[in-house]
């Protein structure tokens, strides 16, 4: 990926237009702004500029634009300037979006809803996670294979199997961690639990680095530098600050209006703050957005439980990156970061409700074939269809446990049933029992299980 160009100083350039220019000039970048997604400098100079006005020109005019509706937050960059954010449009859009899809249950189908079916979404969403975020990080390991160690309970055999294990009982760890206020000691729990046995130095798990831990971000092919995080020296100083952050009220009574950060703009500039101080040797990213995570079930937005962003990120990983450069090359500009992910969070929230809607028809089409079945439970329901879809699959008593959350002596009676009933073929390997689903079985099923 080629690092984009950082844009001119144009400080002086519209001083040297005429005023009826400057007039115009702005107008237009006023008109450009409103019709682009905020657009980087790399982005720009590349486009016809508008009446005539050179690329210079047209950029001041943006920036000025832009001058009037940047905050302040209090991540300070490596060049003693502190970061800024707007709010655009295309932001405020999609948080209404998300507020309406992930803070209370509009349109929210029932599987979600209902806890005896919830937890299959769940753990589906904690796997999606754990897999992608750690495929990010340049995990190898495929999703049959690392859903195979999941499902079974079988110890990791390579460190990309280790980073997505890590990764998985993180994820089901931040429902519980939402209850407590961000602390350095809880992030450095959170990368001891991501981090745990794929570093070379395994005393590097859950503190900082140190000073002679130089660590910079790089292209993995050229090698060339895209950015160098703040000194260890600082560190500590700016996790506090971090924390301190990430704990302020969502509404802070007795403050004037201005005061308040919608939440998800909060939780995406945490994941921003942790990545760009990059406190740790590795495993920053994987750090940083489960802190996306604590922040968002902390501010109540319960899908994220379901939801997923790395398996977005994981599709296009270039727009990712560049969104965090665009933001420290043009002057710590954040909003670069938070229309990205916003953009994220959306689509992330999407796929989940085409998940939920293809399952509920597949579960749909099982209970057709079902419907004269008496007895079965919604585990062993969702373990038929998963069976017709997968004939020759192999289920054992630990992995349709896992797979639903449930006790071991009642996935044991559920497969024990299956059996009992010539639903699935049981076998004894060892001291473990396999229960395969048999070729023939949408003809058991659709005889109403009559063997």
């Amino acid at each position: 990926m080629k690092k984009p160009q950082t844009p001119p100083n144009t400080v002086q350039t519209l001083f040297k237009l005429d005023v009826p220019d400057v007039l115009r000039v702005y107008a237009e970048a006023v008109r450009t702004e409103s019709e682009s997604n905020y657009r980087h400098w790399d982005t720009l100079r590349h486009l016809e500029p508008p009446g005539g006005f050179t690329h210079e020109q047209w950029w001041a005019a943006t920036k000025a634009v832009r001058a009037t509706a940047l905050k302040n937050f209090p991540l300070v960059g490596t060049n003693r300037r502190s970061f800024q954010y707007a709010i655009p449009d295309v932001l405020i859009e999609r948080l209404h979006r998300v507020d309406l899809g992930a803070g209370g249950s509009i349109g929210m189908t029932e599987p979600v809803t209902n806890p005896q079916t919830r937890d299959q979404y769940i753990l589906r969403s904690l796997f999606q996670e754990a897999v992608t975020s750690s495929q990010l990080e340049g995990a190898a390991t495929t999703r049959a294979v690392a859903k195979e160690m999941i499902r079974s309970g079988r110890p990791p055999r390579t460190r990309g199997e280790r980073m997505i294990l890590n990764n998985y009982r993180t994820m089901q760890n931040i429902a519980a961690w939402k209850q407590r206020p961000l602390d350095p000691a809880l992030i450095f729990e959170m990368h001891r639990m991501v981090t745990e046995g794929t570093l070379d130095d395994e005393s590097a798990a859950g503190r900082m680095r140190k000073p002679e831990e130089s660590v910079a971000v790089r292209d993995d092919i050229t090698d060339e530098a895209y950015h160098y995080p703040p000194p260890a020296e600082e560190l500590s100083e700016r996790l506090e600050a971090l924390c301190a952050f990430a704990n302020e009220p969502i509404l802070a009574e007795g403050k004037s209006p201005g005061r308040f950060l919608h939440p998800v703009v909060r939780a995406i500039l945490l994941h921003f703050w942790l990545a760009y101080d990059h406190p740790f040797v590795d495993g920053n990213g994987r750090t940083a957005r489960a802190l996306f995570y604590w922040s968002m079930l902390r501010a109540k937005y319960w899908l994220f439980e379901f939801v997923s962003i790395s398996e977005i990120i994981l599709k296009a990983p270039k727009p990712y990156a560049l969104s965090f450069l665009h933001a420290e090359t043009d002057g710590n500009d954040a909003t670069y970061f938070l229309i990205h992910q916003s953009e994220v969070i959306c689509r992330a929230i999407e796929s989940l409700h085409d998940y939920i809607e293809r399952k509920s028809r597949e579960l749909q089409g099982t209970a057709k074939l079902l419907r004269n079945v008496q007895g079965l439970n919604h585990r062993q329901q969702a373990l038929i269809g998963h069976a017709l879809r997968h004939p020759g699959m192999q289920y054992t008593v630990e992995g349709h446990r896992r797979s639903h959350g449930t006790v071991y002596q009642t996935a044991r009676q559920d497969l024990l049933e299956l059996a009992s009933n010539g639903w699935l073929v049981r076998k004894k390997v060892g001291k473990v029992f396999i229960f395969t689903a048999p070729a023939d079985l949408a003809e058991r099923v659709q005889t109403k299980g009559q063997v």
